[in-house]
């Protein structure tokens, strides 16, 4: 590909739409490339440093894709899936996870618009007032990333599932999860 099919490709518009069953193994993919292993490194949402292992596994992404009150919403551009992100409606406000942007494609601006339809979808489809997620507090650069965003840390922490290897095999005893929350519209 030359430099001038790149720039169209990388400037081509992003679709939106919620995955199904047949979209579990590329998501399951794309969000191990994001955050496990060695082809996480390509872009800086790595947690290759603090945790070995999965990240996720088939019967998880299936699990949201089939979920009630769930949405996987894929991205694809030039129908190539390039990110996702997993919302659940929980009474009074939507759970953001499973955000993957293919590692290639980070520190482009990508993030940003992904996270903003996903606040504008939860807001606008669902009527909630506050995004909600938890991010393992060790991850200094990506909570200030969300900080820079609107999200706050609350303080609010919850254990690490040491010893459950679908979430992965930490690297060090300190991880737990902080809930960061903002509120929408």
């Amino acid at each position: 590909m030359d430099t001038a099919d790149a720039t169209v490709r990388a400037t081509a518009p992003l679709t939106f739409r919620p995955a199904a069953e047949a979209d579990v193994a590329g998501l399951v993919e794309l969000i191990e490339s994001a955050y496990r292993g060695d082809a996480s490194r390509a872009g800086w949402t790595t947690e290759a440093d603090i945790l070995d292992g999965q990240r996720t596994d088939p019967e998880g992404v299936a699990a949201v894709v089939r979920g009630e009150g769930s949405r996987m919403m894929i991205v694809e551009r030039d129908g190539e899936l390039v990110a996702c992100c997993q919302l659940e409606h929980r009474d009074d406000h939507a759970y953001f996870g499973m955000f993957a942007v293919r590692p290639t494609l980070q520190g482009g601006g990508l993030g940003k618009v992904i996270l903003s339809e996903a606040e504008r979808f939860a807001r606008v489809e669902w009527g909630v007032t506050e995004m909600r997620m938890t991010v393992i507090s060790a991850r200094e650069e990506l909570i200030a990333w969300y900080e820079r965003r609107g999200y706050a840390r609350t303080g609010r922490m919850t254990p690490f599932p040491y010893g459950d290897e679908r979430f992965g095999l930490p690297r060090r005893a300190d991880l737990e999860f902080e809930l960061l929350i903002k509120p929408l519209g």
